[in-house]
């Protein structure tokens, strides 16, 4: 498919429109997320910056409906940007960028990364809330293999109980998920598939695909792609009870913090 075909392309959704047809704008999506910036790259036409927000707008809303949480979670409160055509790196078609605190998608590659991407960014973001005493920097994920010592709030262990499963048999010792993703990195002498905050994004962006509400934009290839046929996504019991503890999760979290704002 060519280049302009890419972002052209019909991506498939299942669920009622959060726009009734009108268009939206990167600015629309910055004030009701309350993103901190919204970056677009010079080299995205008009035309390709409509089409391109109409697609965030829909894929974030449906984000928002699959996790129950509200747009400021999404937005981390506040403190995320995000970029389109603008801020990636070379040979990758969606990056998050710690330092920026940045969700940056490619222009015409980029689809199917937002969930992906975003879980990094929460990784990221709720490190220094869950953790003690880590490096500026840090991903939970991380920290949590570190054994770093954690604050002690009920959310906190909740997602605590996440990485367990994301990481460990019954046993305690490295899951079959784990012993999967470093054998892909063996097999293509790398270290990727098995870093923590890749693994977690992995699993978030299978829980989100399982999901009734479909958003090919949002996420997509998690059990289909040539990465999927690797096996480097989490599959059967795991992947069921995975999705489970993290919806339970970022359910709670969004009871939560609704609380807080009444």
């Amino acid at each position: 498919m060519d280049n302009k075909g890419r972002l052209h392309q019909q991506f498939y959704r299942n669920s009622p429109s959060h726009r009734d047809g009108a268009d939206v704008s990167f600015q629309d999506i910055r004030k009701l997320f309350n993103f901190a910036t919204i970056t677009v790259g010079r080299w995205v036409t008009a035309e390709e910056q409509q089409i391109a927000a109409n697609l965030f707008f829909d894929a974030l809303y449906d984000l928002v409906a699959i996790l129950n949480i509200n747009e400021q979670v999404l937005s981390l409160n506040g403190s995320l940007s995000l970029a389109f055509g603008s801020g990636g790196q070379k040979h990758s078609s969606a990056h998050y960028n710690s330092a920026k605190r940045q969700l940056a998608l490619a222009k015409n590659a980029g689809a199917g990364a937002l969930a992906h991407e975003w879980f990094h960014a929460f990784d990221h973001y709720i490190a220094p809330r869950m953790f003690e005493g880590i490096a500026a920097g840090s991903f939970a994920t991380q920290a949590w293999l570190d054994n770093a010592p954690m604050n002690p709030h009920p959310l906190n262990q909740k997602l605590s109980d996440c990485f367990s499963l994301l990481f460990l048999n019954d046993q305690k010792r490295p899951n079959e998920y784990f012993v999967r993703s470093v054998e892909a990195d063996r097999a293509l002498k790398m270290y990727y598939y098995a870093m923590p905050q890749e693994m977690a994004a992995r699993a978030f962006e299978a829980c989100i695909q399982d999901h009734e509400i479909k958003n090919a934009f949002l996420v997509q290839g998690t059990k289909k792609s040539t990465e999927a046929r690797l096996g480097i996504y989490p599959h059967g019991n795991l992947r069921t009870s995975l999705n489970q503890a993290l919806m339970l999760y970022f359910y709670q979290l969004g009871v939560a913090i609704s609380r807080k704002q009444t």
